[in-house]
């Protein structure tokens, strides 16, 4: 999915993305989407690893930003978020995730996001509900 056009209006405007560092990242499968961020100070657990928040929040917003992309001129927003964390990503490294599509329905799309660590290990999965409606000009 190639994200350059969201990524240029997320950059115009203050936005999760922006808080939690993430960095979007173009693929050539136009039903995935991906992302890189940062175990920093904003990210993390006070023991030192990545916060499971900010990780179910990389998900959400990928997968979000992911369904803004094959619903352009919709809002596409979180109902339903599921996570499993399977080990910990230390401060310092960088967490890549992966979203892939599960269900493209008119108002709802279901996808798996997977967190890797920077050795390729699987940190975290996620399963995402968005739900899509048209944007409200009037608001």
């Amino acid at each position: 999915m190639i994200l350059e056009p969201i990524a240029e209006t997320l950059d115009s405007i203050p936005n999760i993305v922006h808080a939690l560092g993430m960095r979007l990242v173009s693929t050539p499968d136009s039903d995935t989407c991906e992302a890189e961020m940062f175990v920093g100070d904003n990210v993390r657990q006070p023991f030192g690893v990545a916060a499971g928040g900010a990780l179910l929040a990389m998900a959400e917003s990928l997968a979000g930003i992911g369904s803004m992309m094959l619903r352009p001129g919709c809002q596409c927003v979180g109902i339903n978020v599921s996570g499993n964390h399977l080990k910990p990503v230390a401060e310092g490294d960088t967490v890549r995730a992966v979203a892939k599509i599960v269900s493209k329905g008119y108002k709802l799309h279901v996808w798996n996001v997977d967190m890797f660590d920077g050795n390729g290990q699987l940190a975290s999965t996620a399963r995402i509900t968005n739900y899509i409606s048209p944007i409200d000009k009037n608001n």
